[in-house]
């Protein structure tokens, strides 16, 4: 599987949303169709980094991505919704990010993004990044180098908009 770039298109698929009333079924069209999304994936929930760091950055930007007439951000992670659901409750969230649970890892296999982290008890996870879609099509995509914390800062997303 080749690793998504600019000009592709989402993969149409199901995933989980961590809503206030438990977790939803939504789909990828449901999400990107007609709109300008930003997503950005982390490689856990409660994760140092991700929670200290990347979740955050999203959370503050958040009104600032929106008036550069993002429709909608989203957070990704291989964890279930019940996991994605306490993270936000955790991080106060509320309604400024739709966090999306890729439970199985499908959704980020289909991108090409995948990380092996069965080595340190992890599993496969999702690589750190974050893309920008406009209708569905990528037309922006940051792809930390192992371990960085860089490319994909709701920061570095907001001044490439």
């Amino acid at each position: 599987m080749n690793t998504i770039k600019v000009g592709d298109n989402i993969p149409s698929m199901k995933l989980m949303a961590a809503t206030a009333d438990g977790p939803k079924e939504i789909s990828t069209d449901e999400i990107f169709k007609g709109k300008k999304v930003v997503l950005f994936a982390v490689p856990g929930a409660f994760t140092p980094t991700c929670s200290v760091k990347h979740l955050p950055g999203f959370i503050e930007q958040a009104e600032a991505l929106k008036a550069k007439g993002v429709d909608t951000i989203v957070c990704m992670a291989v964890n279930d919704a019940f996991v994605m659901g306490a993270w936000a409750k955790d991080q106060g969230v509320g309604d400024r990010i739709l966090m999306l649970a890729d439970g199985s890892g499908q959704f980020t296999r289909a991108l090409g993004l995948e990380l092996d982290l069965v080595a340190r008890g992890l599993g496969v996870r999702s690589q750190r990044f974050a893309l920008v879609a406009e209708d569905g099509k990528v037309t922006q995509l940051a792809i930390e180098a192992p371990g960085g914390f860089d490319v994909s800062r709701a920061e570095a997303i907001l001044a490439a908009l």
